[in-house]
């Protein structure tokens, strides 16, 4: 199945989300990399050397929905975290997905956490 052959209604975008805002550029963020259908740009919290965020151009609250309406999305959030990770952090990282204020998410579009750039310990909680 290709991006066309999705016929699922997407979700409303609700008009205060920071990540929709930053994708059209009405808010800044140090972008790192792009391509048509997500966009990496920095973590202002940065939690290692590199901790980019790397969103999906479309709006979906959490990962879970994302890949439920729209795995071939899902499946470039990922690229282009490897893709930022290889250019950043000689291709070694971690990628995370908060999903639901329990579990941390604070920005209701779904993000990838991307870390790396340094010997990452494991803090799962």
């Amino acid at each position: 199945m290709t991006h066309d052959d999705v016929t699922a209604e997407p979700a409303p975008v609700p008009s205060d989300c920071l990540f929709c805002k930053i994708v059209a550029g009405e808010v800044p963020a140090e972008i790192v990399a792009t391509d048509e259908r997500a966009v990496a740009f920095r973590d202002i919290a940065p939690q290692a050397p590199m901790h980019v965020l790397v969103v999906p151009r479309d709006h979906h609250g959490d990962i879970a929905q994302l890949a439920a309406a729209d795995p071939e999305l899902l499946g470039a959030v990922v690229a282009l975290a490897d893709r930022v990770a290889g250019e950043q952090a000689d291709g070694q990282f971690r990628l995370v997905f908060n999903s639901g204020p329990h579990a941390g998410q604070s920005v209701f579009h779904v993000h990838g956490h991307v870390i790396g750039g340094k010997q990452l310990g494991w803090t799962p909680a």
